[in-house]
Parts: structure tokens; C-alpha cells; sequence
């Protein structure tokens, strides 16, 4: 029996990944895609790649066009799902690609957002340890309400939660650098994200704790057992001129008396039997090429003694694993479907 589905947002990046997913999925029946100031135009002159779907016409967002679906998707700029999700109450499963429920503290909603504060959902990134033994999957089980992941904040908590889960490294002095594609900052028109911007050009953004995903990174970390006032974080961001990917490096201090097989069991007991992350052999190290198109966090380690510190390099494509690709695996486990359904490990090359 396939599930009826709508999908808000569909002409920008992130709701028409969703949708080149979902088209392969053979659960699901895309019935309804929706957008605001492209109402009334044909799906396919947005998504032109998206040959399966031209029948399609993009229709108003609204409670009452989304209501009537055994699924909708919420893909809208960040601030906007929560006007319509207390209006979708009798929706069997909505999924927030937004930020919107995301986060439980409103201090943080408060501090790196603004407005109205909602209620946080289950958190969809299946694979994060969020105690000794356990990972946020068995949350999804069953669950009604999915927030996506921030892109930039999964791939950094699934780089450092395995570490912080086994006390091997210290919270409070993380540092993450990432290199990042524009295509993770939505498809509105932008100066900073012009070809003749970013072409030939490394552009660093949110800089000096602004960065909106660090609260979700701290709050996910602390899932996995730090204590909440020791995470610290210093998270910059980079634009680099590919149009999709993220390339995040993640240090943090080792823990006193830890060895370094104790440092490398952690993660790969922590992804050992995991589909979609996985981490490389020592002396390996991801490139954003290698997960082009795929489900797939690729993660290489470095023990730097020197400097005291771990050293994780992942590689994710961040409107797939970092945005729908990790949508659709929540929902998959959330309607007790295969957790790989319409999801691969392959990527594009070159």
C-alpha cells in the first residue's frame, strides 16, 4: 500500500531533493507539491531534472491544499512551517525540513533565530549516539512529528558524537571548519551567492559563534552525554564553489589516559553496523565527490599527539544525508519501512 504525500516548498533545492528521492521510492505517491510565489506554474520549469514529475503543477501553500495526505514535507525558509504544522494536526506523519522544531532550549531558539518558538519533534538523524548502546533511531520509531537536520549540524554531531558517547575526547574545546556548497543556503537570489562571487573564491560566513547550527550541534552532543554547560564550539563555516557538498574537519582535545585504539573503537563501534555512515580505514579521507547523490556520511580519523587532539574529516552531500536523504530515512523508520528504502550508498562520479 503506498502513502499519499505532499511536499511544500517544491521549487527550491531542498524540496526538490526530496522529491528526486520520493520519485524512486516505491512506497510513496506523490500526489500534491506546493510552493508560494511560483503557485500556478508547472513543477517541471523548476525542476527541470525531474522528468518523472513533469504531469505536476505547483499549487499554493496552504493548511487545506497540504491536509488530505498520509505525508507531508514541509521545505520552507526557516520561521515558516510552524504557521502551518498546528494546522496539519490530523496529518498522519509531517516532516520539518526547516528549523523550526528542531531545537529544545527557546534560549537558543531565542538567541540564533528569533520568533515564535515551537515544539521540538524527533530529531532525524537515525545514526547519533544519544546515550551508551543507543542512537536517536529508536526515537523515530513510530514517530508522528520528524525535524530534518541542519546539514552543517549533522554531519559536525555524527563527527564528534561517537568520541564524546565514549569520554574519549573533551566537549569543550571543539573547533569545526567546513567547507560548504551555496546550495545549502536555499535557492533565493543572493549577492554573496553569485557565480562571479563564489567562482575562484573561498568565502568564510557566520563567523565568531553566529552560526545558527551551533546550538544544534551542542544540543545533539549533549544527547550523546556531555554535560550541556562544557560544550563549546567554535564552527566556521566556508562557501567553496562546488553547488553541493559539505567537508567538515572537527578536532577536539583527547581525554587524559585514553589510548589511541580506545580513541578509533569509538567510532568504529559506534558505525559498525551502519548503512549510511560509515568510516574509512586509517590513513583514509573522504572528498565531497565520493557522496555526491548518496545517503552517505564518509568519515576518515586522525590522532594528532602532537597537538592533543582528534582529528575527524566527513564528507556528506548536504541536500541529501544533510537534508532529504536524512528526512526519508526517518520516515522510512517512522512507518516501520526498510531504512534504505529509495536511499543509496552510491555516489556520482565523476
Amino acid at each position: 500500500m503506498t502513502s499519499s504525500v505532499a511536499v511544500s516548498g517544491a521549487s527550491g533545492y531542498a524540496g526538490g531533493e526530496i522529491l528526486r528521492l520520493l520519485a524512486a521510492h516505491p512506497d510513496i505517491e506523490i500526489r500534491t507539491v506546493t510552493a508560494h510565489a511560483n503557485a500556478g506554474q508547472p513543477l517541471i520549469d523548476h525542476q527541470p531534472h525531474l522528468r518523472s514529475l513533469a504531469h505536476l503543477t505547483l499549487q499554493d501553500t496552504t493548511p487545506e491544499i497540504l491536509a488530505g495526505h498520509d505525508i507531508v514535507f514541509l521545505a520552507l525558509p526557516h520561521g515558516q512551517s510552524g504557521q502551518y504544522t498546528d494546522a496539519l494536526g490530523d496529518v498522519p506523519l509531517v516532516i520539518d525540513a526547516g528549523a523550526d522544531h528542531r531545537l529544545t532550549s527557546r534560549d537558543a531558539w531565542d538567541a540564533f533565530y528569533g520568533g515564535d518558538f515551537h515544539e521540538p519533534w524527533a530529531y532525524g538523524v537515525p545514526e547519533l549516539p544519544v546515550a551508551p548502546g543507543q542512537k536517536q533511531r529508536q526515537n523515530l520509531v513510530g514517530a508522528t512529528r520528524i525535524a530534518a537536520p541542519g546539514c552543517n549540524a549533522s554531519t559536525v554531531s555524527l563527527s564528534l558524537a561517537p568520541g564524546v558517547a565514549a569520554g574519549v575526547i573533551d566537549p569543550g574545546d571543539i573547533v569545526s571548519v567546513l567547507a560548504v556548497g551555496p546550495s545549502g543556503a536555499g535557492k533565493s537570489l543572493k549577492t554573496n551567492l553569485l557565480a562571479s562571487e563564489i567562482l575562484g573564491s573561498a568565502n568564510p560566513y557566520a563567523v565568531g559563534g553566529t552560526h545558527r547550527h551551533i546550538p544544534e550541534i551542542a544540543q545533539a552532543l549533549a544527547a550523546a552525554g556531555a554535560d550541556p554547560t562544557d560544550v563549546r564550539i567554535s564552527f566556521t563555516p566556508v562557501i567553496v564553489p562546488m553547488a553541493r557538498g559539505i567537508l567538515a574537519t572537527s578536532t577536539a582535545p583527547i581525554a587524559p589516559g585514553v589510548t589511541d585504539v580506545q580513541i578509533r573503537d569509538a567510532w568504529a563501534q559506534a558505525y559498525a553496523d551502519e548503512t549510511f555512515v560509515q568510516l574509512l580505514p586509517e590513513g583514509h579521507f573522504p572528498r565531497t565527490a565520493d557522496v555526491l547523490g548518496a545517503n552517505t556520511a564518509l568519515m576518515g580519523l586522525a590522532i594528532d599527539r602532537a597537538a592533543n587532539r582528534v582529528v575527524v574529516v566527513t564528507a556528506v552531500d548536504n541536500l541529501v544525508k544533510g537534508t532529504a536523504g536524512a528526512a526519508i530515512q526517518s520516515m522510512n523508520i517512522a512507518l516501520g519501512l526498510p531504512e534504505d528504502r529509495g536511499l543509496t550508498v552510491n555516489g556520482v562520479a565523476p
